[in-house]
């Protein structure tokens, strides 16, 4: 049964007809009576007296009229509106409002062809083996993973394999100085350089690793790419890492896929993000001449 709050107006089923009472009209003879006019007493003796106050009691007119109560304070808007609603209700929806995640940053064929494009036109070769790898650590062409209180890495790498490339290596200090100073607790980098063979015993674990051969492969074989975790970050930490990484990857300095099986931001650093300084032209110094030198030249 609805509720009488909601009853339809508009319906007169079942309802009995109001019934009106006419008047018969009004005749000559009814109006024609003379009616008797309200008339005031004018004697004073005929009027009553007031009644005697006693003495214990003060007389009406003395007795002041009580003050008036002050007014309420006004209660705010957003006072009534919380008291008219439970916290329970109101905070996830002011809550929502003041967080609103950005889209996640999903992958694409396109974008892991743009990645091995753009790797093999900036030089960077793939990395075929443990030997091979060791010589470009050793020749400096790839620099650890800047470790610190803001950025951590996954124990599980090899130690081998917390390398990266000098540009790349930057962009994760500097994203993790970044992060730190808004939330407070650093980040992690689970993944990082890897070789073809290492790729490739991967491919048999993991089902949404990339190709280690071919011509669209994994950009990790280029040191260039690494992967930062998501399971340890809150939801408003993941909204802030998907503005910040999408603003990059427009201008052009970097690639980024968001990962859900692995739950990871996979990152390619493109050498654009810290271009090399520019070289300052020495300038040539020129011997100032020496007195002693020009006084026994002229003398000879």
């Amino acid at each position: 049964m609805p509720s009488p709050r909601f009853m339809p107006v508009s319906s007169n089923l079942g309802r009995t007809p109001l019934r009106r009472e006419i008047l018969p009209p009004a005749t000559t003879e009814s109006m024609s009576e003379p009616v008797e006019p309200f008339s005031q007493p004018d004697d004073a003796s005929q009027r009553s007296a007031p009644a005697p106050v006693p003495e214990n009691q003060t007389p009406f007119a003395e007795i002041a009229p009580p003050a008036p109560a002050p007014p309420e304070a006004a209660i705010p808007a957003e006072e009534a509106i919380a008291t008219e609603q439970t916290p329970d209700v109101l905070t996830p929806s002011l809550h929502l409002k003041r967080g609103v995640i950005p889209p996640p940053l999903k992958g694409s064929r396109a974008s892991l062809e743009r990645q091995n494009e753009r790797t093999e036109a900036e030089g960077l070769e793939r990395i075929e083996d443990e030997d091979d790898l060791a010589d470009r650590i050793a020749r400096k062409m790839l620099v650890p993973v800047p470790v610190s209180l803001a950025l951590t890495i996954n124990g599980d790498l090899p130690a081998n394999h917390r390398y990266c490339r000098p540009w790349t290596a930057r962009f994760l200090s500097d994203l993790a100085k970044s992060h730190a100073a808004e939330f407070h607790r650093p980040l992690e980098v689970s993944s990082a350089v890897r070789t073809v063979a290492y790729q490739k015993r991967l491919m048999g674990i993991n089902g949404n690793a990339a190709a280690a051969e071919g011509d669209i492969v994994s950009p990790h074989l280029t040191g260039a790419t690494i992967d930062i975790a998501k399971s340890p970050l809150s939801r408003e930490e993941i909204g802030w890492m998907r503005s910040r990484l999408l603003a990059l990857e427009e201008a052009g300095k970097i690639d980024v896929e968001e990962e859900f099986l692995q739950s990871c931001f996979h990152i390619t650093v493109y050498k654009s993000y810290a271009p090399p300084a520019p070289a300052i032209a020495r300038k040539s110094r020129r011997r100032r001449p020496n007195p002693s030198i020009e006084i026994a030249a002229k003398s000879l």
